[in-house]
């Protein structure tokens, strides 16, 4: 008997070594390469991605090989990104950023399967001729449910302080000219609220808090872009330390101490792209695969943040939100 488990054991052993390792990229635009290490990564999509990737039979070291990649703020490096990747000879590359942004790695990547990470006007930007049936190498998740969420959020933000009269926009410079932007403005002008640009510079993020105080600001809206969401941290401990009510896109901000969120849930985003990934390496092709748009949108509130900041939330917000926090 314990001959006959050695034996099964060794050829387990041999089967899974002689295991193709299949190579799949991880590329983020602007979180640190730092929070994409090991088994357990702190960024939460990677995380997920990786668990999923787990769940379904890809193990790292045994029949996977993930290349962990990152702009970390810098758009331009993500061409050099994607050509290194093509070297590898990588067989898909899961990628956030924006339409633009990965528009410029796919020019560098032409014959790899691309999955988005979540990436906003994949249409307009030349990636996929339809969501239904995107044609080419990409496909994957998009942000993209309308600009008119825009509105919404800041709608939230002057229903929970009713005297708000000046708001800063946190973004980059790209965000603010692009439809999500001019809803933003359009809304704000609609409501009778000034909205201020404050350019996002992840480099200069010292200059941006700077403009924003001398914007002298109600309260700060921080745009859908992928350096607000890697640079959380300095973002609230900022507006902690002025005492700026904020609203986020992304509910792990208000999770983290931010005033509120409102936005898409895209925390199953990592989940969903592992099974992208897998089909692709079964022998699907991208242009076939439809791209997924958000089905749910999360209001969160965090009272311990407003009673900080001497707010009081009205019950009609508290009524409506999907989560509040309460300590």
């Amino acid at each position: 008997m314990v001959a006959t488990s050695a034996l099964l054991a060794a050829q387990l052993a041999r089967a899974q070594s002689g295991e193709k390792k299949r190579r799949v990229a991880f590329v983020l635009a602007a979180s640190p390469v730092a929070e994409m290490a090991g088994p357990e990564p702190a960024h939460p999509n990677v995380r997920a991605f990786m668990h999923e990737l787990r769940n379904i039979g890809y193990v790292e070291g045994r029949n996977l090989i993930l290349e962990r990649r990152s702009a970390e703020g810098h758009p331009e490096r993500y061409p050099d990104i994607f050509a290194e990747l093509a070297q590898l000879k990588t067989e898909v590359i899961v990628a956030a950023g924006g339409g633009a942004l990965l528009r410029r790695g796919r020019d560098a990547a032409s014959e790899i399967p691309i999955v988005m990470l979540g990436s906003s006007e994949p249409l307009k930007h030349g990636l996929a001729r339809s969501l239904a049936h995107p044609g080419g190498n990409v496909t994957g998740l998009t942000f993209d449910t309308g600009a008119e969420n825009e509105g919404k959020r800041l709608l939230l933000l002057k229903e929970a302080i009713p005297t708000l009269a000046r708001v800063s926009y946190l973004g980059q410079t790209g965000v603010w000219g692009d439809p999500i932007g001019l809803a933003a403005r359009n809304a704000a002008q609609t409501m009778g609220i000034e909205l201020l640009f404050a350019e996002h510079n992840p480099d200069k993020l010292a200059e941006t808090f700077t403009t924003i105080e001398q914007q002298k600001p109600d309260a700060l809206f921080a745009s859908p872009s992928p350096t607000t969401f890697a640079q959380q941290q300095q973002v609230l401990a900022f507006v902690s330390k002025v005492r700026l009510p904020a609203i986020y896109p992304f509910g792990q901000i208000a999770v983290a101490g931010g005033l509120m969120s409102y936005g898409a849930n895209t925390l199953d985003f990592g989940r969903r792209a592992a099974h992208y990934v897998d089909k692709i390496l079964k022998g699907a092709k991208p242009g076939d695969l439809p791209i997924e748009q958000p089905t749910k949108f999360d209001l969160i509130v965090n009272l311990k943040t407003a009673r900080a900041l001497g707010i009081k939330i009205p019950p009609s917000i508290l009524l409506r939100a999907d989560r509040v926090i309460e300590w």
